[in-house]
């Protein structure tokens, strides 16, 4: 069994739904997980913030625009009678169920609902699609196998057994079709994997069924060794270890999401990334097999905050980071990068909601100095411990650059580097040459 996820791009146009059947159809036991249209997920937020706010004309005037684009879809999409009578019938009753929520109050609960309906109208309407061309295939529905437990972590034990159960069911087809992104909770409610848990969906799937393979379709030929979108000369990796593709992901790959590594590593399922538009390149496979002694990529994220605590008392005060740490912990708020000295320690966000509560509490101890608009750049590989010159090839790379912060040995794959965001292009374009000759 091999699973297929297409992201929203993939499945944006009644002509990108028909090309998805030449990338899917083949008698290779394959569950296929669907993004919703792009575009869908975004307005359904702006049609869930309308109603928050109680205004709830503007939100029955989003609806019916985006209505009239699905509308639209299936007067592309079908040929026959039958398709098309189908697809009106099934954009009717969702909409009919998002218009409903403009009578009552509007809650959270009622906006993951909502949210749902975008991998629900995709997954039903390529489904027809399929069956009207005369291609096999099951609507397998993710809420009956999809759900996350109290702590919004996958339950993967329940996920197993009610998935194997659905297939099963099904005893001899060889295509499903299923939505990415959605799930229950612990309470059976509709809930989500939140934003590009489409990729999260699908390796959740593959390592519920150890699967041959996972393949993540998207618009770009693998993972690059640099931001194409910033720098002209990158290439496609075409072979990452876990470990090195979670560093890439989560610092600013774009093509991956970060959670998606880590049910696939545990199961030892590869992960293949695939270009949509250009189905015949190689793409970037990522395993469990490592490189070593190499500098592998680069990636860059936005939106950090730098925070320098300091202490005259530092040196002799036991318990000083702790007491530092807690205060993050307390407000749910993750550390990407940390430095210290004997009388300061600097540590980097990416979520400025509770920075406020934070810096008071911080500063009942020490001073506090706040650095916004900053960027982690991250080179990433494996480097080995007792190996020379990575170091220093990257810094050297970096001379004309200014650096706020460095951190180095934390981890054998990831060398990463803080500056100031306007620096983000230079810094890129600058690594780009001194570490890949570029």
């Amino acid at each position: 069994m091999k699973v297929l996820k297409f992201g929203g791009t993939s499945v944006g146009s009644a002509e990108r739904m028909k090309n998805l059947v030449a990338l899917i159809r083949s008698n290779e036991p394959k569950i296929v997980v669907l993004s919703a249209m792009s575009g869908t997920t975004n307005a359904l937020v702006e049609i869930s913030n309308a109603l928050y706010a109680k205004e709830n004309n503007k939100a029955k005037t989003l609806i019916d625009s985006l209505e009239k684009k699905y509308e639209s879809v299936l007067k592309e999409l079908y040929s026959k009678e039958s398709s098309m009578n189908k697809g009106k019938e099934l954009v009717k009753n969702h909409f009919e169920f998002i218009r409903s929520f403009t009578l009552d109050m509007f809650t959270a609960n009622e906006e993951k609902a909502i949210l749902a309906q975008g991998e629900l109208l995709s997954t039903a309407i390529e489904h027809f699609y399929l069956e009207e061309i005369g291609i096999d295939s099951v609507l397998l529905p993710a809420l009956n196998f999809m759900r996350i437990d109290k702590n919004d972590e996958p339950d993967m034990k329940y996920i197993e057994e009610n998935l194997k159960a659905e297939l099963k069911k099904h005893s001899g087809k060889n295509l499903f079709i299923t939505q990415g992104y959605i799930c229950r909770n612990a309470f059976g409610e509709t809930d989500n994997l939140k934003r590009g848990g489409s990729d999260y969906t699908a390796t959740i799937i593959g390592a519920a069924l150890s699967a041959e393979e996972i393949q993540i379709w998207t618009d770009i030929d693998g993972m690059h060794n640099n931001d194409p979108r910033i720098v002209e000369k990158t290439f496609p990796v075409t072979e990452l270890s876990f470990d090195e593709a979670a560093e890439l992901a989560y610092f600013g790959a774009k093509i991956l999401h970060p959670t998606c590594v880590l049910p696939a590593q545990k199961r030892k399922v590869p992960v293949r990334l695939l270009n949509t538009m250009q189905p015949q390149a190689k793409g970037t496979v990522i395993t469990d097999k490592i490189q070593t002694d190499r500098i592998t990529a680069v990636a860059a994220k936005d939106g950090i905050i730098a925070i320098k605590i300091k202490s005259a008392r530092m040196l002799l005060a036991y318990g000083f980071l702790r007491n530092v740490f807690e205060i993050f912990e307390r407000y749910k708020t993750p550390i990407d990068m940390i430095t210290t000295s004997e009388v300061a320690v600097s540590v980097t966000i990416d979520n400025d909601k509770n920075l406020d509560s934070i810096i008071k509490e911080l500063q009942e101890f020490c001073t506090v100095e706040i650095d916004k608009d900053q960027t982690i750049v991250c080179v990433v590989g494996n480097f080995s411990a007792d190996k020379l010159g990575y170091a220093s090839r990257i810094l050297d790379s970096l001379k004309n650059i200014p650096i706020r912060m460095i951190s180095y040995g934390g981890s054998e794959n990831n060398i990463s580097v803080l500056v100031d965001s306007k620096y983000k292009k230079d810094a890129l374009i600058s690594l780009n040459k001194g570490l890949f000759g570029l």
